[in-house]
């Protein structure tokens, strides 16, 4: 059987309050008295406590770098370093908003800034790790599985055309599935901001996908 790669972004608008069902089995478990107890010893300095909220973030926090970055080693040195600055910043962590919101917005925060410091010229090599959901098992169809990967690749230089505002939108909501109010509390912007900026990321990767890569992207200041 051929695993096709998954669709971006899902066909139905999510909303903030009818989170997909994998967002909410994550709110679930990351709730647990567990986590709170070992949050409470981790601002005691406590490495171990740190290390099984480490574990608990450690994949999400690599999936936003590594979709905003494209390289899996940067993404390793900035998800590397967004839990040395969370660790020194525990005592700044006010618990207003959720643990994994707050590491959200430092591993967002890193990934830009290692956009920005480097001149990135928008390929996609075709040893991206983002392919890896377009690898098929030994034995299925070698032109299908040729065909996902070709699929899978236009796609991901589609998003890489994306400003890096839409993108990490895209990262964040379609990718990530986060609601968008938990988005905007990362990004720092309102709700209806992540809702125009995912209509503008659809709305252009439909037209790159379909060759009309020309077209200009509407400025966030122009929204209605």
């Amino acid at each position: 059987m051929v695993y096709a790669a998954p669709s971006v972004f899902p066909t139905h608008r999510v909303r903030p309050e009818m989170p997909v069902t994998h967002r909410a089995f994550r709110d679930t478990r990351m709730a647990t008295a567990e986590e709170q107890r070992a949050l409470e010893l981790a601002r005691t300095g406590d490495r171990k406590a740190f290390g099984d909220l480490v574990r608990l973030h450690h994949r999400r926090m690599w999936k936003v770098a590594v979709h905003m970055l494209g390289n899996a080693a940067e993404a390793d040195d900035v998800v590397q370093e967004t839990f040395l600055r969370a660790f020194r910043g525990l005592d700044r962590f006010d618990g207003r908003a959720e643990l994994s919101t707050w590491l959200y917005r430092i591993v967002v925060n890193l990934s830009l800034n290692a956009l920005r410091a480097r001149s990135r010229a928008g390929g996609v090599d075709v040893d991206d790790p983002r392919l890896g959901s377009a690898l098929v098992a030994e034995g299925d169809d070698p032109a299908a599985a040729a065909d996902v990967r070709r699929r899978t690749l236009q796609l991901l230089r589609a998003l890489e055309q994306l400003s890096v505002t839409l993108r990490t939108t895209v990262v964040l909501v379609a990718i990530e599935g986060l609601g968008h109010r938990e988005a905007a509390e990362v990004l720092g912007c309102a709700e209806g901001t992540v809702a125009w900026r995912m209509h503008e990321a659809r709305r252009l990767l439909k037209d790159r996908l379909a060759g009309n890569a020309d077209e200009k992207p509407a400025r966030e200041d122009e929204r209605a």
